[in-house]
């Protein structure tokens, strides 16, 4: 890692504390938010998704990386998690985090580190854990600042040129923004809206069409009801916005992109993660490719099944490509080719030698179907994925 790696005496000292620090990472990041958005209201109000506040899920991703990075350095000391760092600063820049909240966080993390853990903090431990702290945020910052110059842009407005139902609880909104687009198969913008209570949320949608096209379009899913903090977003857009509407999106970002190449791949979603493959498939049907792609969806139900008839479609215009669906409900259904009742089983598909998968879907989801696919030979390195919200896969992957 060179320049990267932990001192000597550091890595002693947080290989001796880890244990510690991990079994009480939890509390930690309970009084470090709590402590930070005390004396910091706006970074709630503009910053942090509110919904994933009040349930805890952005708390526990924190402390999923936290963990990770550390664990890295004193197992790995060779190796850097650059695939780990790309996802971070992409999420980051996204939503416009700055240098200098780098200080903020740090001034309320260490505070809380004190008092979860009180005396066993010696001053030994500071400065090791402060180390920890810094060689993942200047490699954070390093990499933000890259994505930053190569993004050219800021927040750009644009116009809502169409809007479709998908399914019932799912709507399409095609976007023209004020500076024509340029992305990745794969990768995401952030929405910002202002709502009601005059507070600012960011949210950020996979793109679900081809970079090919003039326009681009994002599929939000409607989640839970309109005094649900984690849905008032996606809430909003669906009560309010149509054409003509003119929304505040960021550039594109996400390191989760399809790459180039004639190597086979499993394309692979559930639920409203159908999204950025859809966008990767439409990108291949679009320039045409002969690739031999294996595409798998699973949702509740035909009915749920976003984008069901254009992806298809678009299957059908691949050569090298085939399509397998999974219902959970029973399957009532004249689509072509049939369905399979029940959970995504890959054990009568055939795969490929050199694989490249892309997973997109809920957590449990995408842990079933890597193991499925390390199970039949496929390398983790071949595996890659994209989470909606905080990623809680971090820690564990």
């Amino acid at each position: 890692m060179g320049d990267d790696m932990l001192s000597p005496d550091a890595a002693t000292t947080v290989r001796t504390t880890l244990p510690a620090i991990g079994d009480a990472i939890e509390d930690i990041s309970a009084r470090f938010y709590d402590g930070m958005f005390a004396d910091h209201p706006e970074l709630l109000r503009e910053l942090f998704n509110r919904g994933n506040q009040a349930n805890g899920r952005q708390r526990s991703a924190l402390a999923g990386s936290i963990a990770a990075f550390a664990t890295a350095l004193v197992r790995h000391p060779e190796e850097r998690p650059d695939a780990m760092l790309a996802r971070i600063a992409h999420k980051h820049v996204s939503v416009g985090v700055t240098t200098e909240q780098y200080e903020v966080v740090h001034k309320y993390l260490f505070a809380a580190i004190a008092d979860v853990l009180g005396d066993a903090v010696t001053p030994d431990v500071v400065r090791a854990w402060d180390e920890v702290y810094w060689l993942m945020a200047n490699a954070l910052i390093a990499l933000e600042a890259g994505l930053r110059r190569d993004s050219a842009t800021g927040w750009l407005r644009a116009t809502v040129v169409g809007r479709r139902r998908e399914t019932a609880d799912a709507a399409s909104f095609t976007l023209r923004p004020e500076v024509p687009l340029t992305f990745k198969p794969g990768q995401y913008i952030s929405v910002a809206v202002a709502l009601p209570d005059g507070a600012r949320q960011i949210r950020q949608y996979s793109l679900s069409s081809a970079p090919e096209r003039d326009d681009c379009r994002i599929t939000v899913k409607r989640v839970g009801g309109g005094e649900t903090p984690d849905g008032e977003v996606s809430n909003w857009l669906h009560a309010n916005v149509g054409p003509g509407d003119v929304l505040t999106v960021s550039p594109p970002f996400g390191d989760v992109t399809l790459p180039g190449g004639d190597t086979p791949l499993l394309l692979a979603s559930a639920g409203i993660g159908a999204t950025p493959i859809l966008s990767m498939v439409e990108h291949l049907a679009a320039t045409g490719s002969a690739r031999q792609v294996t595409v798998v969806h699973a949702d509740r139900s035909p009915a749920d099944h976003a984008h069901r008839e254009e992806l298809i479609r678009l299957v059908d215009g691949l050569p090298g490509a085939t399509l397998h669906r999974w219902y959970e409900e029973a399957v009532h259904c004249a689509c072509r080719p049939a369905p399979n009742a029940g959970y995504v089983d890959l054990a009568e598909i055939e795969l490929p030698d050199r694989l490249t998968a892309y997973l997109c879907g809920p957590l449990p989801y995408m842990r079933s179907v890597r193991s499925q696919l390390l199970a039949r030979g496929v390398p983790a390195s071949a595996v890659h994925y994209e989470v909606f919200g905080p990623d809680l896969w971090l820690g564990q992957d």
